[in-house]
């Protein structure tokens, strides 16, 4: 073998062995490559997978704060219901003691008027038994002296003994009852109130059972449980907001609203009937719809009190004169609505006023406000007439709109002729028969009961009943009936008329006693 070969060879083995070690580095490289890019793939993969669990471990969080927030959004909510409910039944608690506690104060009070009464009548019944004694010893002297110094027989004396101290006890009696009568004037003004609330109660049974209430007709009898709500809430949201009782009794498809301010029982029956045509009956639905019926009604009592006037051909007047008007509508009168009174007696001060040459508009704006004060709410104090006087004054009516208005029920003396046509038109308004819940035949027979009974006592020449049964004038003949016995008659007649007839508020009585001499110059 050549060297030639030989080097080749080495060469060839070389280069396979060159080749071989090549390759392997290559493959090597090749696979450490392979190996890294899997392993930062492999990372890759790792790190979207730790982002992708700790993107789920942030919404699972707030998945859970938002839950909890929710819940604990719905337990503050009952919780402050609950509470609501806890301080609303506190209130009433509160109101129901202090209407107990001013019960007793009542009931105290009576027990001590009671006591002192009866205290006074034990003296009173002492005094009488002391005077009855020295009557006796009176009546015995004088029959003794009479049998001395005249020539009188028994009965004669006798008589002239009992005509002369029924005399004295006639005139000690009007004493006695003129006394009795300072000593109530007195003490009238403290037990004013306590009168009052009493008058109240004895005729709110008889006439505010049918004048207090509204009857809304339901669907069906289902809707009654979603008025009164779960646990009684939409009920009570109801009663709040429109400070009216709502009674929902056995009566079918009916809810019966109860209370004595006319405005608010509007608005609460106007207020239930759009609830149930609508649907939606929860608290805060509740309250939005009486506030929306509140403005409502103003603009329907503005409306009312303009309509009035114009129908009356009032203008100029203050727009709260209007609003009170339009108030009118909604207060009655023993069944007369306050607002048609007001424009009759308007028309009929008008007319009389035309008849007299007195200036007829100035007349009907003073029948048309002469009952305004009825529109003012029940916690104001004095009459009627005393507030409807002091806010004509108050919204700039001339003083003799003022004075008529004031006087309208004689409880002030009458400065104008307007006065006078205003007590006049009051009573023609209100005494109609069929202006009133009053039958014909009923009024007809009180008058006539009135007079029937003052014509029944000894010395009463003639009785009128005038002012629609509301007062009672008795002349009576004076040679017969002395000013003490006058006294003393209207008294008399004052009792028999409580105790025998049935009457709407008070009986007015009047005795007259005029002494006449004639004669004529021929």
């Amino acid at each position: 073998m050549s060297d030639s070969t030989s080097i080749n060879i080495v060469i060839f083995v070389v280069s396979g062995v060159i080749c071989v070690i090549a390759g392997f580095i290559l493959r090597k490289f090749v696979y450490e490559k392979r190996i890294e890019s899997a392993r930062s793939t492999a990372k890759n993969i790792i790190d979207m997978a730790q982002r992708e669990v700790d993107n789920r471990k942030r919404e699972i969080d707030l998945e859970a704060k938002d839950t909890l927030y929710k819940l604990r959004q719905d337990f503050e909510r009952e919780n402050k219901e609950k509470k609501d409910e806890l301080l609303n039944l506190e209130k009433r608690i509160v109101q129901k003691e202090s209407n107990v506690d001013r019960r007793l104060e009542l009931l105290e009070k009576k027990e001590k008027d009671t006591e002192g009464r009866v205290e006074n009548a034990r003296k009173y019944e002492e005094s009488l038994k002391i005077k009855d004694r020295e009557l006796t010893a009176l009546l015995v002297e004088e029959k003794d002296r009479l049998q001395k110094i005249s020539s009188l027989s028994q009965e004669e004396a006798k008589k002239l003994l009992l005509m002369r101290m029924e005399q004295e006890l006639t005139s000690e009696k009007a004493t006695l009852i003129r006394r009795l009568e300072d000593e109530a004037k007195q003490a009238s003004e403290k037990k004013a109130q306590e009168i009052i609330t009493l008058a109240i109660q004895r005729c709110a049974v008889e006439h505010t059972v049918e004048s207090t209430v509204s009857v809304v007709a339901l669907p069906s009898d289902e809707m009654k449980g979603r008025i009164i709500g779960r646990e009684g809430r939409n009920i009570r949201a109801l009663e709040m907001a429109t400070g009216i009782d709502v009674i929902i009794d056995d009566t079918p498809e009916a809810v019966t609203l109860s209370g004595f301010d006319t405005v608010r029982r509007e608005i609460a029956r106007i207020s239930l009937e759009h609830l149930i045509s609508d649907g939606r009956i929860h608290p805060g639905r509740i309250e939005e719809v009486v506030e929306k019926v509140k403005k409502q009604m103003d603009t329907k009592i503005k409306e009312e009190g303009e309509r009035a006037a114009f129908d009356v051909d009032i203008h100029s007047l203050n727009p709260e004169l209007i609003k009170l008007l339009g108030r009118l509508k909604y207060r009655t009168s023993f069944g007369q609505n306050a607002l048609q009174h007001s424009k009759e007696a308007a028309f009929l001060m008008g007319v009389m006023a035309s008849e007299l040459g007195l200036d007829f508009k100035l007349a009907r704006r003073i029948g048309l406000l002469h009952d305004i004060g009825k529109a003012i709410n029940h916690q104001a104090e004095g009459t009627h007439a005393k507030i409807g006087a002091n806010l004509a004054r108050k919204y700039g009516e001339s003083e003799e709109v003022v004075g008529a208005i004031e006087a309208h029920h004689e409880e002030e003396e009458a400065t104008s002729l307007f006065a006078i046509l205003a007590v006049a038109a009051d009573a023609i308004s209100a005494a109609r028969p069929g202006a009133r819940r009053e039958t014909l035949e009923t009024y007809v027979k009180r008058l006539e009961k009135l007079e029937s009974i003052a014509n029944v006592f000894k010395g009463v020449d003639k009785a009128y009943a005038i002012q629609a049964g509301r007062e009672v004038r008795v002349i009576v003949q004076p040679d017969k009936i002395s000013d003490n016995e006058a006294i003393n008659l209207s008294h008399d007649l004052r009792k028999k008329i409580e105790e025998e007839m049935e009457y709407p508020g008070q009986v007015k009585i009047t005795v007259i006693r005029e002494m006449r001499a004639i004669d004529y110059a021929k």
